[in-house]
């Protein structure tokens, strides 16, 4: 006789059935391609932490360059910038001044009017080297100047402020950006007369620093054109910048340097470039910048605006170049991760997200070997041994994980193209974003037809 009650599950019975459900959704699980994708695309976007931590190494060692550059200016000399010679002459003005509780008074101040030159004439000759700090390579130059200014009559001019210019205490100034680098005497040679410079300008109107010299003038100099010439033997490093200060502004500069870039408010009218160095002149109008010859005042701002000159580049920037390449990280990782993901639905294979991961960190592996061996051996040189390296591991790994041979030189000639993509569009620069999008499009077109006939709803049975 039975005891146990009528419509009561056994104890067996109802441990068996509830663990049945459980084991059909880890089975579902498993063989979900639409699930194993998800995890493929979680990884992905974990591949972004490592990515965006190989850009900030990429900035660390910028801002170690950089460093570098800014150590060997600091006893060699940094860039320089040529402002004037200019003609400073002080005058007293009386000028409201606001006081506290509202209030204000008329008070009397010393202020400056500034007479650039009718004609200046620059001619530079720029000695270039290098010079190492560390690892880094600085470019550096010996300059040999020579200044022509021509002034015109000053009577007459300002004439709102003429009565109250004290001539006497006239200040004839030269900006000049870095004092420390300058390697002899400064003197103007005007007629028989020859001025020394000192230290310090009168005022920061128009340079920060600069030399200066006292110029006082009397009526029968005031009536008259002044001329004067300017002799400089200045060291500086990176740039060197002209201030066009003349009515009629012309200058030239030479180098030995093959590797100029032309920067500032103007381009040279011509030049030449080539091996063994380059020329450049230019010539520059009163009409082209925003600044009068006579005015009293700042214009500061206005003339550092309206200086140009040339560069001394280091032809190839390995950071520039590795922060281009890592913004194309994720579409390394995406490609690789496909074939995987691929070969894993196509061959009925079990991958594991671990898997994954290590292929993942191999390639983010290959943006801190360019980095590193960029350094030392130059981008090109050490992009084909980072990408040749990481191809090398993944492809060793993928062969023990596909178990087959076909699959893992795909996978081989993919990363080649791929790494080859890459370093095209890297030198790209005037069609970079052309050629990436056709070569993202060609990706996607290749993906598409390739998973066009594949049944994901039984892909992973």
């Amino acid at each position: 006789m039975n005891d146990q009650p009528q419509g009561q599950i056994p104890p067996t019975a109802q441990g068996g059935g509830a663990a049945s459900p459980r084991a059909d959704r880890v089975g579902w699980l498993r063989r979900s391609m639409t699930f194993r994708a998800v995890v493929v695309a979680v990884l992905v976007l974990l591949m972004l932490i490592p990515l965006a931590m190989v850009q900030e190494l990429i900035r660390e060692r910028e801002s170690r360059k950089q460093e570098a550059v800014d150590g060997v200016s600091a006893t060699w000399g940094g860039s320089q910038t040529l402002t004037g010679p200019y003609i400073t002459v002080p005058f007293k003005a009386t000028v409201r001044v606001d006081l506290e509780n509202g209030r204000s008074e008329m008070r009397e101040v010393m202020q400056y009017a500034h007479f650039l030159p009718e004609r200046l004439d620059v001619s530079s000759v720029l000695d270039p080297g290098k010079r190492h700090r560390g690892i880094y390579d600085v470019v550096v130059y010996k300059g040999k100047f020579s200044m022509q200014a021509d002034f015109p009559a000053l009577q007459g001019l300002l004439p709102a402020t003429a009565a109250s210019l004290q001539w006497n205490e006239a200040s004839l100034c030269l900006g000049i950006s870095d004092l420390r680098s300058i390697k002899k005497q400064v003197s103007a040679k005007m007629g028989g007369r020859e001025l020394a410079f000192e230290p310090g300008l009168p005022s920061n109107d128009l340079a920060a620093s600069g030399l200066s010299t006292a110029f006082p003038l009397d009526s029968a100099q005031l009536a008259s054109p002044i001329a004067l010439k300017i002799g400089l033997d200045l060291n500086g490093s990176g740039s060197f910048r002209v201030v066009p200060t003349g009515r009629s502004t012309s200058v030239d500069v030479s180098s030995t340097w093959p590797d100029p870039s032309f920067q500032g408010a103007f381009l040279p009218d011509s030049s030449q470039v080539n091996d063994q160095g380059f020329t450049a002149h230019w010539t520059v109008l009163h009409l082209n910048r925003p600044y009068p010859q006579e005015f009293t005042g700042s214009r500061n701002t206005e003339l550092e605006a309206s200086a140009f000159g040339p560069d001394l580049i280091l032809p190839v920037d390995e950071y520039q170049k590795s922060t281009r390449a890592t913004k194309y990280g994720l579409m390394l990782v995406v490609m690789v991760f496909l074939v995987f993901f691929f070969v894993e639905v196509l061959q009925k294979l079990r991958i594991h997200p671990i898997q994954y991961l290590l292929v993942g960190f191999a390639l983010c592996i290959f943006y801190t070997l360019l980095i590193a061996l960029s350094e030392h051996i130059g981008f090109t040189a050490a992009y084909l041994a980072s990408a040749l390296a990481v191809i090398g591991l993944v492809v060793f790994y993928a062969r023990s994980v596909f178990g087959q041979l076909r699959a893992t030189q795909l996978l081989g000639l993919i990363m080649l193209l791929v790494f080859g993509f890459m370093f095209t569009v890297i030198n790209q620069e005037d069609y970079a974003l052309l050629i990436g999008s056709i070569g993202l499009f060609i990706v996607l077109a290749v993906v598409m037809a390739l998973s066009r006939k594949i049944d994901w709803e039984h892909a992973g049975e």
